[in-house]
């Protein structure tokens, strides 16, 4: 008789409508605040809201908050180079999708 392991994985799914705080986001992401800040300075990030205490992000934000935790971790990239790698890499998909379009 064989045995049959299950594994069950859990998540959420954030979406655009979503909006969180720049704290909800650093909670998020695993990203202090003041990087935070100095991405949305280098338009890595674009919230709504004038201020920081009135910012609010994005599920897209979410997103590329991660992406750019990774390009600053991983590859040690400072706020321009992850700003300059993000406009990169949203270029290629937008490349790869108007292929698909194509095909």
């Amino acid at each position: 008789m064989t045995q049959t392991n299950i594994t069950w994985i859990e998540g959420s799914v954030v979406e655009n409508e979503v909006h969180m705080t720049i704290v909800e986001l650093s909670h998020a992401s695993r990203t202090p605040q003041d990087l935070i800040m100095s991405w949305v300075s280098e338009g890595v990030l674009s919230p709504t809201g004038s201020s920081p205490q009135d910012w609010r992000f994005s599920g897209e934000s979410l997103r590329r908050a991660k992406t750019a935790a990774h390009l600053t971790h991983d590859l040690e990239l400072n706020t321009p180079g992850v700003a300059l790698a993000l406009d990169l890499l949203d270029e290629i998909a937008q490349l790869r999708a108007r292929i698909q379009i194509r095909s």
